[in-house]
């Protein structure tokens, strides 16, 4: 029982827990636009609570763009976007950081915005938006030349376990290497979740374009950091390094450490495919405890855009560590 909308295209999606609801927070554009490519230009951010990660039912939306008008000189840093984010709750307050991007930059240059909520149903962003933006000392900028944005988006928030810091990890591109291969995991720390230094990616294995929608999560003692790559963006190097196809999916890399380094056990790739059937995945805890893996369908056999979230798919862990789907 995929989660559909009748009339809008979902695609990346994350989620937050609160007691036994599970709340999935997606982007969402009417598929009245026509064609799917647009929906990124046309965005708000939707809600959906379930119990059993199967049933949703949808509530009222979470976020949309703020109002933009021609000439604005204070314009919002998401006044044409609201893309990916995460939840994270401290104390009796929820923090939702997301990817905003301008109207007068064409949403070409991705910035780190946050709002709050007691509730999970009404949120208001913080005025000190954008919170996090990328440090040219370690990371691309906007260049045209050779790539088609600013890559600054996904957050993904964790609690250090052993002292009072907050690291976020980002959808970016290291400053580095061949273009083609620059994609990285982006890093920022924070120690009140609202003031951010920048840091050196902690993943830039020089092998993709992009790393989206990263996640880690310590699972039986290790820590797995999952995001999604696509054909279309493997390195060069990293095709003629490769002993099979390339795929996109979820890619998954292990460490004994928070912060790395981290490492590839088996092809790495978690219900991957060379059609892209599935892509953003997250990984959480179903009401068994077991972990399961959600995705967005994103293309058919003919290679048209979906646009929905598939059932959870169970994980099996193998003893060395390696993921994969059940049968």
């Amino acid at each position: 029982m995929a989660f559909n909308l009748k009339d809008k295209w979902v695609w990346d999606f994350w989620f937050a827990v609160d007691g036994d609801q599970y709340h999935m927070f997606y982007l969402q554009a009417d598929k009245s636009l026509g064609d799917p490519e647009l929906r990124h230009w046309h965005v708000s951010i939707g809600h959906a609570i379930s119990t059993d990660l199967i049933h949703w039912a949808p509530t009222q939306d979470a976020i949309k763009p703020s109002q933009y008008q021609e000439g604005d000189i204070d314009e919002a840093a998401d006044s044409y976007t609201t893309w990916t984010g995460c939840v994270h709750k401290e104390g009796d307050t929820w923090y939702m950081f997301y990817t905003g991007t301008k109207h007068t930059e064409k949403g070409l240059i991705q910035r780190v915005c946050l709002a709050t909520s007691k509730d999970l149903l009404n949120w208001q962003k913080c005025p000190e938006n954008p919170l996090v933006e990328l440090d040219p000392k370690f990371y691309d900028g906007l260049n045209l030349e050779y790539w088609h944005d600013a890559s600054w988006r996904d957050p993904w928030i964790v609690k250090d376990p052993d002292q009072a810091l907050y690291h976020m990890y980002v959808t970016a591109r290291c400053n580095q290497g061949s273009p083609d291969g620059r994609g990285a995991v982006g890093y920022a720390s924070s120690t009140d979740l609202l003031h951010w230094k920048v840091g050196e990616p902690i993943l830039a294995p020089g092998w993709y374009g992009e790393m989206e929608v990263p996640q880690i999560e310590k699972i039986q003692g290790r820590y797995y950091l999952f995001c999604s790559v696509s054909t279309q963006f493997h390195s060069q190097a990293h095709r003629q390094s490769m002993s099979g196809k390339p795929l996109t999916g979820t890619k998954y890399f292990v460490s004994d450490a928070l912060n790395g380094p981290y490492t590839v056990i088996g092809d790495g790739f978690l219900g991957a495919d060379e059609q892209g059937s599935l892509y953003s995945g997250r990984v959480i805890q179903g009401p068994d405890q077991h972990w399961y893996l959600l995705a967005f369908n994103r293309d058919d056999a003919q290679g048209n855009f979906i646009g929905g979230i598939c059932d959870p798919k169970k994980i099996e862990f193998l003893a060395n560590g390696q993921l994969k789907l059940a049968e």
